[in-house]
C-alpha cells in the first residue's frame, strides 16, 4: 500500500500524537523539577505550565485512541480542538516574533508587579533589585543589595526576554505547522476506508 493509504495515514497520525504526548510529559516534568529544586517558587507559573502540558496530553490521547480505532467521533473532536489550538498558537508565535522593545518592557513590568514570589526569584537569580530603579531602603533578595551595588532588573530581564521570545516564537511557529499537518492527516484518515472492514461498514 502506498504512503497515501490507510495504514500510512494511521501510522503518521499515531506518531504525531506520541510526539505530542512526549512533549506534554516533558513540560510537566520540567515544571515539577523546577518547583522541587526551588528554581521557580511562583505557583501560578508552575500551575500554568502543568495545565498546558496536561491539556496537550489529553488531546494527544484522544488523537491516539481515535487513530488506533478509526473512531469517527473522536477523530472529529480531535480535529476541531487541534485546529483551535493551531489558531491560538500561530497567533501567539507571530506576536512573540513581532513584539518590539517598548512592548516587551511594558509587558515585563506588568508581569513583575503581579507576582512578588517571581520578583524574589528573579532578584536572586539575576543578582539585581527592583524593576527600573533600585530602592536601597526596601528589601531585595540579591547578594549585591548588601553591598549597595545593584542594577535594576529590567535591563537584565529584557536581555534574556528578547532571546526567549524569539526562541519561543520560533518553536511555537514550528509546532503550529505540525498541528495543521495533524488536522489534514485526521481529515484524510477519517475519510479513508479501513481495508479490514467491509464496504458496507464504511461511511464518510
Amino acid at each position: 500500500m502506498g504512503c497515501g493509504g490507510f495504514v500510512c495515514s494511521k501510522n503518521a497520525l499515531c506518531a504525531l500524537n506520541i510526539l505530542y504526548a512526549l512533549v506534554s510529559l516533558l513540560m510537566i516534568a520540567v515544571a515539577a523539577w523546577g518547583k522541587w529544586f526551588g528554581l521557580v517558587s511562583s505557583f501560578q507559573v508552575i500551575a500554568a505550565v502543568i495545565g498546558v502540558g496536561f491539556f496537550l496530553f489529553i488531546v494527544a490521547i484522544v488523537g491516539l485512541c481515535g487513530a488506533l480505532k478509526h473512531h469517527q467521533v473522536l477523530l472529529f473532536f480531535y480535529m476541531v480542538i487541534l485546529f483551535m489550538v493551531f489558531i491560538v498558537q500561530f497567533s501567539v508565535s507571530c506576536a512573540c516574533l513581532a513584539i518590539n522593545k517598548e512592548q516587551q518592557n511594558l509587558f515585563l513590568e506588568i508581569g513583575w508587579n503581579k507576582s512578588e514570589s517571581m520578583q524574589k526569584d528573579l532578584e536572586r537569580t539575576l543578582n539585581c533589585c527592583d524593576f527600573s530603579n533600585v530602592n536601597y531602603s526596601g528589601t531585595c533578595e540579591a547578594d549585591c543589595f548588601r553591598e549597595k551595588g545593584c542594577e535594576p532588573c529590567s535591563a537584565k530581564i529584557q536581555a534574556y526576554a528578547d532571546d526567549a521570545l524569539h526562541f519561543v516564537g520560533g518553536m511555537s511557529l514550528f509546532f503550529s505547522f505540525t498541528e495543521i499537518l495533524g488536522v489534514w492527516l485526521t481529515y484524510r484518515y477519517r475519510n479513508q476506508k479501513d481495508p479490514r472492514s467491509s464496504a458496507g461498514q464504511f461511511s464518510n
